[in-house]
């Protein structure tokens, strides 16, 4: 997480909401020779104590939880480089801004009557941003399928003990600065730009819209 505090005073809800949205992150764990990471979807429910996860038996991260375990979800989100030039003031240096929040807890394996219930939760959430469709269910898959996918799988839960989350989206600078800094992304884009950053850095700046 980036060190300067004013890239880190957005309210914990906030990162909350966004990692909720976004539901899908890297987990990361202590491992006997390097940490283990896995790339996954999850769903973080409404208060953001827990986010629940499956993994497939095989995933490394399995081997470390005979008993719940320390883990970080690392939640990003757009990101893009910002150039000097943008900002019309002298003396600038190229930067990165981004969106990303921490979610630390204890990871614990599930019962496997869980399961069902943790991969409708996950489906659910991704089906209710498709539109038009109707959501697609397991129940359209024929129960030989599902029960041979289901054995294949684990399910988790992280009891999110704290949220760090950093949305650097050029607070330091001052406001004409920010606009020009946007103004460039429109024009120009650049390395790693993704949709939604400068709305974002509209939304957390005060920008408007010209």
């Amino acid at each position: 997480m980036h060190p300067n505090p004013i890239f880190r005073r957005a309210p914990d809800q906030l990162s909350l909401d966004f990692a909720r949205e976004r539901g899908f992150g890297l987990l990361a764990l202590n491992g006997a020779a390097s940490p283990a990471l896995a790339h996954l979807p999850f769903v973080l429910d409404s208060q953001g104590r827990q986010a629940d996860l499956h993994l497939v038996r095989s995933n490394p991260v399995l081997a470390l939880l005979d008993e719940p375990a320390e883990a970080s979800l690392v939640v990003s989100g757009p990101d893009g480089y910002v150039s000097p030039d943008w900002y019309g003031i002298p003396d600038q240096v190229p930067t990165w801004n981004y969106v990303a929040v921490h979610l630390r807890g204890r990871l614990e394996r599930l019962p496997r009557e869980a399961l069902a219930g943790v991969l409708d939760a996950q489906s659910a959430h991704a089906e209710a941003q498709l539109s038009p469709k109707a959501p697609w269910t397991a129940a359209k898959m024929t129960p030989g399928a599902r029960d041979k996918m289901m054995r294949a799988i684990v399910p988790c839960r992280l009891h999110v003990q704290t949220v760090e989350g950093t949305w650097k989206m050029s607070q330091n600078k001052p406001g004409p600065a920010r606009e020009g800094a946007v103004r460039g992304m429109e024009a120009g884009g650049g390395p790693g730009l993704e949709v939604g950053l400068m709305a974002m850095m509209m939304a957390a700046d005060g920008l408007r819209e010209k």
